[in-house]
């Protein structure tokens, strides 16, 4: 562990020295991103400072009880030796909850998509429950929800929806949510009181960042060209088309369409700026994508995550064995008890990783 902190100190200590350094200072875009390292850093370094101090001065009151002779002293000193230990070990659990990566995701709003999986119309039904469910834990922390796209069943449910959810923390709170949820109850349209396991899959996916292309001309190879087709004059004697080269992605375009070279110039870099960003958009979709694809398996009753017993007011998390046995609640949208203990549990995990 403390290998790991002394690569961060050095990380910190690099990073205060550039933001000294004034080629960096006049450079605003690059200082507040250090300046977001930094702040990123600071706990961590914060705490390990203070361990370092505590540590001195553990050693500091070991020597003295070896070397005292007063009772009292030594009484006092071993005091002391005890108060400084137990807080030496909550910082170093401290330090390793920090050297625990933050997930970049976690302040983003979300969009949960919901769809109906076995069980016919109760799958369906229960998806709309469980809309409803999470709109109402939505509410309880203020967050703002909208239904974005919806299918809905001719029997108060939902082949599929999708509900955005804007609020600070959003995904922190409602990732572990992803995955099959099964029911088990009565449904509204069996005649004969029998029970049956329906399901619905689940998947909260972070909202895409707004992709800002900013083009380097040092990636850039322009050049001047004779512009081609009817002109007349004007064009066969002033070099006024652009071909420009992206480098790092061999993209090109040649621009002719304006009268001077400034314009065309300008008009090219913007082509090939939307044309970046529009890959960029692709991969980031591409990467919701997979994730969706994922979170929610199949829909088969097997792979459930969670299981919301009727008949015994239960609700079961299946990946850490935690039970609610007030169902009514849980489904009005009371769901904190899960999340936290989904999140001690994913904590618990990645400490373990800490050495």
């Amino acid at each position: 562990m403390f290998d790991k902190i002394a690569k961060v100190v050095r990380r910190y200590e690099e990073v205060e020295r550039q933001m000294t350094d004034p080629a960096i200072l006049s450079d605003h875009m690059k200082l507040t991103e250090l300046a977001q390292e930094r702040s990123d850093l600071q706990a961590l370094v914060e705490a390990y400072q203070r361990h370092q101090k505590l540590s001195e001065e553990l050693r500091e009151a070991e020597t003295m009880m070896e070397l005292e002779d007063d009772p009292d002293m030594v009484a006092m000193a071993k005091d002391e030796i005890d108060s400084l230990g137990e807080q030496i070990e909550a910082l170093e659990i401290e330090m390793r909850r920090l050297l625990i990566p933050k997930d970049p995701r976690d302040d983003k709003n979300v969009y949960i998509e919901i769809r109906a999986g076995a069980g016919g119309d109760e799958a369906g039904i229960f998806a709309g429950d469980l809309l409803r469910m999470y709109t109402r834990y939505a509410e309880g922390r203020n967050w703002k929800t909208d239904i974005v796209s919806e299918n809905a069943t001719g029997v108060g449910g939902y082949k599929e929806v999708t509900m955005s959810v804007k609020g600070r923390g959003a995904y922190s709170r409602l990732k572990f949510e992803s995955g099959v949820h099964r029911v088990q109850r009565v449904p509204i349209t069996e005649s004969q009181g029998r029970i049956h396991t329906s399901t619905a899959t689940v998947a909260v996916m972070p909202e895409i960042d707004d992709v800002e292309i900013t083009l380097d001309e040092r990636d850039l190879e322009i050049t001047a060209e004779f512009s081609s087709g009817p002109g007349g004059q004007h064009m066969q004697k002033n070099a006024t088309a652009a071909r420009i080269i992206h480098k790092p992605t061999g993209m090109m375009v040649k621009i002719q369409s304006e009268r001077s070279l400034t314009q065309n110039k300008r008009l090219g870099m913007a082509i090939i700026q939307a044309r970046l960003q529009e890959i960029e958009e692709e991969k980031q979709h591409a990467a919701v994508a997979a994730d969706r694809k994922s979170q929610i398996g199949t829909g088969d009753r097997s792979e459930k995550i969670r299981t919301y017993n009727y008949p015994q007011t239960r609700v079961t998390d299946h990946r850490i064995g935690f039970s609610n046995y007030n169902l009514p609640v849980v489904m009005d949208g009371d769901i904190d008890p899960f999340i936290d203990a989904l999140t001690i549990a994913d904590e618990a995990e990645k400490l373990a990783d800490v050495a």
